[in-house]
């Protein structure tokens, strides 16, 4: 594991919130691109995905999500429910945390992504009894934008706005077309 990575997880307990907030800033940084130490992280966090701490369940999720990308063995598929499940989290500010990393996970392959993609579509049908749906229908469609601007895919501008044609109310419908006005 590469040093820079061992000090940035170690920081995350830090006393200081700023050192900690720093640190997952950074660790966010790394994960941006393929990295080697996936594995070597990975089962800890799986297991934080129940912690009995908000913060460690919503670091976990957001992590795990961006190192789908280093995953060549796969393991994200097995540990996807797990992930989806922070979605659904009793702590509604680590839900959306997860909900709006959770896109990167199509970013590891196709299997992934089909794998996403059919969740997302189901939360946004299914959604409207859920507390905050609006803003969960908005992270779904703001994260098929993202998954659209990474991998150039008219398949997912297709399934977002016929998520968004399937809105009723006018108002939330145009808030979520905004998201995909500049293409």
């Amino acid at each position: 594991m590469e040093h820079g990575f061992k000090v940035n997880f170690e920081k995350l307990y830090s006393e200081s919130k700023e050192e900690q907030y720093e640190a997952f800033q950074n660790i966010m940084n790394l994960i941006t691109h393929k990295v080697d130490w996936a594995y070597e992280v990975w089962d800890e966090l799986v297991e934080n995905l129940t912690h009995h701490n908000n913060h460690e369940r919503s670091r976990a999720a957001q992590f795990l999500c961006g190192l789908a990308k280093s995953d060549p063995e796969k393991r994200i598929l097995s540990d996807f429910e797990a992930i989806w499940n922070v979605t659904y989290d009793k702590k509604f500010v680590t839900a959306r945390h997860t909900l709006q990393a959770i896109w990167q996970v199509g970013l590891a392959g196709e299997e992934q992504k089909e794998i996403l993609l059919k969740h997302l579509v189901n939360r946004f049908k299914n959604c409207s009894d859920e507390k905050n749906f609006t803003l969960i229908r908005f992270d779904i469609i703001q994260g098929l934008r993202n998954l659209y601007d990474e991998r150039n895919e008219e398949r997912m501008k297709e399934i977002a706005l016929g998520l968004i044609a399937e809105e009723t109310d006018e108002k939330y419908q145009k808030k979520y077309a905004k998201v995909w006005k500049n293409i």
